[in-house]
């Protein structure tokens, strides 16, 4: 009897969804309502605690394989009477409640790759205002500051498209989840740039390199013939066996100081072959282990 009533004052898990315009929010929102999430989007903060109180004083949330109610709620500049110093007062109070698991999810990108979603959608910034778009998002930055610095979470989107958040959000969220570690490996050509999520960065440019044999550079690392050409370094063995101790030894450590995801991503020169290779073979030990791990590649 003590179970079954604790079982049903489980605490509500509210994720609020906030961060810049254009930044992923709204398919954040989407995805979490599609894994059986209560949403609401651009609520009042005024309305927050009402309908938090509405949630929990309501019939058991029963969607999903996980019994627990959960509330996703989107707020961002949009909302009317948006003031980011209420909004923190307010967010210390649901913090403070017993009856409430709150975590917040903050979505950023940077300015010049948001300027960029505005134009190729031809959609109008909330805080433009007749300005250029550049304005309104730098405005929305300062304004949005004290927010983000009371994330739970933080996600950069500057380098994913949308099935790679949605592939992320999911490991991380999806309900009845068992609260393992979700280890996303990804590869990455290192003149794009690095991954700006990434945990652990290893760089691969050491090992020899296909891109140089005709019959290899059109392949990946996905390819056995790569798999084999790489693998043949005689400097390989030795730096993957290093690699792949480390990151056993640290994956239960993170997950002991209460980490749920980590990104552990290889680069290389193009990202086509060395990195590809090398995340497809650190995924295929860290199943073997007993872990939860997916791969991206990003180039690919």
């Amino acid at each position: 009897m003590g179970t079954e009533q604790k079982d049903k004052k489980a605490p509500l898990r509210l994720y609020l969804i906030t961060g810049l315009s254009g930044a992923g929010k709204s398919s954040a929102l989407k995805l979490l309502e599609d894994l059986d999430y209560e949403a609401i989007d651009n609520l009042p903060v005024s309305l927050l605690s009402t309908v938090v109180d509405m949630m929990i004083s309501g019939p058991e949330g029963s969607l999903g394989p996980d019994p627990r109610p959960a509330l996703a709620i989107g707020i961002d500049a949009r909302t009317w009477n948006f003031q980011p110093e209420g909004i923190v007062k307010n967010l210390a109070k649901l913090r403070a409640r017993t009856d409430i698991i709150l975590k917040i999810l903050y979505f950023d990108s940077s300015n010049e790759v948001l300027a960029r979603r505005f134009t190729e959608t031809r959609r109008k910034h909330p805080l433009t205002r007749g300005r250029q778009v550049t304005d309104g998002i730098i405005q929305e930055r300062q304004m949005m500051d004290s927010i983000r610095a009371e994330a739970d979470y933080i996600f950069d989107t500057s380098d994913s498209d949308i099935q790679q958040l949605r592939q992320t959000l999911r490991q991380q969220f999806e309900r009845g989840h068992g609260g393992d570690l979700s280890i996303m490996i990804s590869s990455f050509a290192y003149p794009r740039g690095l991954p700006r999520d990434a945990d652990l960065v290893f760089d691969v440019r050491f090992l020899r390199n296909p891109h140089y044999v005709d019959s290899l550079k059109p392949l990946t690392g996905i390819d056995r013939e790569i798999q084999d050409y790489v693998a043949q370094d005689e400097k390989f063995s030795e730096f993957f066996a290093r690699i792949s101790d480390l990151i056993l030894f640290s994956l239960p450590e993170y997950k002991r100081e209460g980490k749920s995801y980590l990104k552990i991503a290889f680069g290389c020169t193009g990202g086509r072959h060395r990195s590809v290779f090398m995340a497809e073979k650190m995924a295929g030990l860290l199943r073997e282990k007993g872990f939860e791990a997916n791969l991206y590649h990003r180039e690919l």
